[in-house]
């Protein structure tokens, strides 16, 4: 089906941003969000163990029952990942983490939910891996939101922006190191010499935040 392609498609977009070493063995890696193991599938197919966790049980009981490759967890990110530490070469999710900037209950405080998520991520990572989370901020205010939180516990990195200029096809995925880092995360661009001199400023302006984060990375 169609939603199958596209989540097929930002995970392999996602290994593409993890950049892992070229060296054919296969890493460990974390599937936060994992779902009904789609995105699973995908790591599986291209040689990597890996382990998803979930919220829902249901989801969960899909992905057994498709017999992922994988094994799956119950948790929720926002209480902290409970994982042990620097057991994982790399970490992705796909379309999941927006949902910790939402107050979905009355005990919820987003900031305190992002704070746990990232301080465990960062610590069950091993020192040099990565981390790619691609998501679907509101607004800008929830992706700077999960920027600062990043930061805050020590990853370095920010966001990369795919198709900036389309609201249809734009992506964001939150590009996070564990220790400091050469790697120069490269967004895919939708600019052609045909377009406008405001979509052209906007295209700079885009290059220029690119330029920034690696100087702070």
């Amino acid at each position: 089906t169609r939603m199958i392609a596209i989540q097929e498609k930002l995970t392999q977009r996602a290994l593409e941003l993890l950049a892992l070493p070229p060296d054919g063995a296969p890493k460990l890696l974390l599937d936060i969000g994992c779902g009904s193991g789609l995105s699973g599938e995908a790591l599986s197919e291209s040689g990597h163990n890996w382990v998803g966790l979930d919220i829902s049980e249901a989801m969960l009981d899909v992905a057994v029952e498709r017999e992922v490759e994988g094994d799956v967890l119950l948790s929720d990110m926002g209480q902290g990942l409970p994982l042990r530490q620097g057991i994982f070469d790399g970490a992705i999710s796909i379309s999941a983490v927006q949902w910790l900037c939402n107050a979905d209950k009355s005990s919820h405080e987003p900031r305190k939910r992002l704070k746990a998520f990232f301080e465990s991520l960062y610590r069950c990572l091993s020192r040099g891996a990565r981390a790619v989370l691609q998501a679907y901020p509101e607004n800008a205010a929830q992706a700077e939101m999960m920027v600062a939180a990043a930061m805050k516990v020590g990853f370095s990195g920010g966001l990369v922006v795919d198709y900036p200029h389309s609201t249809r096809a734009k992506k964001f995925f939150l590009v996070l190191m564990v220790g400091p880092s050469s790697y120069i995360p490269q967004a895919y661009l939708t600019f052609r010499a045909s377009n406008s001199a405001a979509d052209w400023h906007a295209y700079m302006q885009h290059r220029r935040a690119v330029r920034q984060l690696v100087k702070q990375a």
